[in-house]
């Protein structure tokens, strides 16, 4: 029996908390979004192990799994901003990293060569970054622990990641391309 999709469910699943999540912040119930927002954590680094383990990669695999990643942040980020958790700005400086990553991968695809790789570890430790500070919003807004000193230089470490791990991806595209461009 082929379990090979079971990767790709768990990033369905996580698609598909993207919704409540949002709907318990607009509710201001900030403990049951913390919960499901843990879980949408948790499957992202199992649907990723079981991938790698069973070598259970797939081209929907690589398209999903960050596309969930992206639109839980971007959604979380967005609604925190809109009911007035954390600056708009802030979001702003978030989600138009991932704007810019998307639509330059696609560009990049399309216009230079084929787009192959995986995140770098910058990018990764800034989506790390930012679902923690998710979280101690969460935590603060839900139970009240933490102060705004920690939510603001947690918040600071994300700004920082975003802006580092944008320019890592532009660069790259860059450097991708002036070397492809230049064996042809």
């Amino acid at each position: 029996m082929d379990f090979s999709w079971i990767p790709n469910a768990i990033s369905l699943m996580r698609l598909l908390m993207i919704a409540p999540i949002i709907l318990l912040f607009v509710n201001d119930q900030f403990q049951w979004a913390l919960l499901l927002f843990a879980i949408a954590g948790l499957s992202d680094g199992i649907d990723g192990w079981i991938a790698k383990k069973y070598d259970w990669n797939t081209r929907l695999g690589k398209f999903l799994d960050p596309a969930a990643d992206k639109l839980l942040v971007a959604w979380s980020f967005g609604t925190l901003a809109y009911i007035g958790h954390i600056p708009a700005w802030l979001a702003v400086v978030v989600i138009g990293r991932d704007v810019v990553i998307v639509t330059g991968s696609f560009m990049y695809h399309y216009l230079v060569h084929r787009l192959e790789g995986d995140p770098t570890f910058i990018s990764k430790f800034n989506t790390a970054l930012e679902f923690t500070f998710l979280i101690l919003l969460m935590l603060r807004a839900g139970f009240g622990v933490l102060d705004d000193t920690t939510i603001t230089v947690v918040g600071a470490a994300v700004l920082v990641t975003v802006v580092i791990s944008g320019y890592d991806y532009v660069a790259g595209w860059v450097r991708g391309a002036r070397a492809y461009r230049a064996v042809q």
